[in-house]
């Protein structure tokens, strides 16, 4: 919405009697202008139909299908081939720091990105390349050795190779499909009106859930005596084939979805003045209104641009100008709701990672009374990898769960609120866990793995909501002249927001661990999930706001 801040009126003496309407009693005051009802209000983009936000949604499928598969396959490959233990907690701490440094300035690009195809899906097609890349590393370093290699070297530099390369995949991947999240949100909020963001961040709970079961089963089948397994070589090919095909067609899906207005006609749209027609129904003709109201070109005031074209100008130069330093800068500085958000997520996601991390570990050794350290031949061993391939099913049914209850978010959305969609994720994951913890039984843990779903659809959808609940209150503000200060736009924020998993699977790949070593059993790391998740619900209860 734009207004004009300069409005010239001609002098009487020159304007013909025949097409100049009288001016007495009209009165330009500010107070009659917010009499005039229609004319200054926030644009919407068009309502986006459900087959529109399915197709948004599938690049969440995609991602989390591969997630799956990457939680499923990725310690025995790493095993395959012969990663020291000394060297795990540095593959997993690589990626999270990455993350958490470069997230918000990849969000700021995003911002301000000049692409002619959108803000938003040159990078989300950038990282999805990352991924397939980063998979086809990791699940095929060993092949990927011997192909370039053959046999020039030995049998120990070819292990280090293989060692590097599978590495390297895996930190690709992990890195790139953390940091695709906020581009994919940050489009939705960019093409959708506010009621659609909502259902659009509902569809994509829904997604994902259904992505990370299907990838969960396909990880449980085994491949190597099928036809494709005889054909490819080896499961872990039949693997990447799904894998790959299926994230390339959901992200193709994905990017043909919604169409996306470049960043150069946006800010000329938003430079469009008053509303035409409604001057016309004041009942002047077009010529009349041209000879009263000519309309200066050089400063005009927008929702973007509050302050007019010099401001305009600063920030823009501000923009160029902006380091990993002033981008941290003003995520310390940003509103206290913003930063309250970004701590309730953190608390959120530490307490799930927590849990989803060791948890099939947890079933191998406490659940089952396995052994991980005993000779793989051993019957310890044995059971303890049944308590694996079990809590698998578990992560399944986590996944079903999510996806139900993503939808069942939406009839309960109207009766609880956002505040107490957030509050009950929280407190049903730490009761569950709690439970686990205490009461170590197959069946009852699997029963309660279904408010592990719970839990992953709050941190996917709620959060987001509140985000673009925050924007709407803002664009309603500046278009009061409330408030005129705001540089920040929906990619940061979002970017903000994702880098809290970032950082929370730096605090648990740091900390758990050390945890378990001083406890000397896996049982501290469901019970440490369900206090951080508890210690959560009081925090969103209290310092999160919700606008009402």
């Amino acid at each position: 919405m734009t207004l004009s801040k300069d409005v010239v009126y001609p002098d009487p003496s020159t304007t013909t009697p025949s097409t100049q309407p009288s001016l007495d009693g009209m009165d330009f005051s500010s107070s009659s202008l917010e009499q005039m009802e229609g004319v200054f209000h926030i644009v919407e983009p068009p309502r986006r139909s459900t087959g529109r936000l399915l197709m948004h949604g599938m690049a969440m499928f995609g991602r989390e299908f591969c997630y799956a598969v990457e939680a499923a396959f990725v310690t025995p490959v790493l095993l395959s081939v012969g990663l020291p233990k000394s060297l795990y907690s540095l593959v997993w701490l690589i990626s999270p720091i990455l993350g958490f440094l470069l997230q918000p300035v990849v969000g700021s690009a995003s911002d301000h990105c000049q692409s002619r195809w959108g803000r938003r899906r040159p990078y989300i097609l950038g990282l999805g390349i990352m991924m397939v890349l980063g998979m086809t590393l990791y699940l095929n370093g060993d092949t990927v050795i011997t192909a370039v290699f053959r046999n020039n070297i030995d049998s120990s530099e070819k292990r280090t190779w293989a060692i590097v390369i599978t590495m390297l995949g895996v930190v690709a991947f992990d890195f790139a499909a953390d940091f695709i999240d906020g581009p994919i949100k940050a489009y939705l909020f960019d093409v959708c009106s506010h009621k659609d963001k909502e259902r659009g961040l509902h569809y994509h709970a829904l997604l994902t859930g259904l992505g990370g079961a299907l990838g969960y089963l396909t990880g449980a089948i085994d491949w190597g005596p099928t036809f494709l397994g005889r054909m490819m070589g080896s499961e872990f090919q039949v693997i990447f084939f799904f894998s790959a095909t299926v994230f390339l067609l959901f992200l193709a899906v994905h990017l043909c979805s919604i169409p996306e207005t470049p960043l150069k006609d946006e800010m000329s749209e938003t430079k469009l003045l008053l509303k035409h027609e409604v001057f016309n129904a004041y009942g002047s003709t077009d010529t009349t209104q041209k000879n009263i109201i000519e309309q200066k070109e050089p400063r005009i005031r927008t929702i973007s641009y509050v302050q007019g074209e010099e401001e305009e100008e600063d920030d823009t130069k501000a923009r160029k100008r902006m380091t990993l330093k002033s981008l941290i800068q003003a995520l310390l500085t940003m509103p206290s709701h913003y930063r309250y958000l970004c701590v309730s997520h953190l608390i959120g996601w530490t307490a799930f990672l927590s849990n989803m991390l060791f948890f099939t570990d947890y079933m191998g050794q406490i659940v089952y009374h396995g052994n991980p350290y005993a000779p793989h031949n051993s019957t310890a061993y044995l059971i303890y990898e049944r308590g694996v391939e079990v809590g698998c099913w578990g992560m399944c049914i986590n996944a079903i769960s999510s996806a139900l209850y993503s939808y069942l978010q939406k009839a309960l959305l109207p009766y609880i609120g956002l505040k107490g969609l957030y509050f009950t994720g929280y407190l049903l994951f730490g009761l569950g866990t709690g439970f686990i913890g205490l009461f170590p039984n197959v069946y009852s843990t699997l029963a309660l793995c279904s408010l592990f779903g719970v839990m992953s659809s709050t941190l996917y959808t709620v959060p987001f909501n509140l985000i673009s609940e925050y924007h709407r209150e803002e664009d309603e503000a500046q278009l009061d002249g409330k408030m005129t200060d705001v540089h920040r736009g929906k990619g940061i924020d979002c970017a903000a927001l994702t880098s809290m998993v970032q950082l929370a699977q730096i605090i648990v790949g740091g900390g758990l661990g050390f945890l378990v070593s001083l406890a000397g059993s896996v049982v501290v790391v469901v019970i440490s999930a369900s206090t951080v998740s508890l210690i959560g619900c009081c925090f969103v209860a209290i310092f999160v706001r919700y606008v009402e």
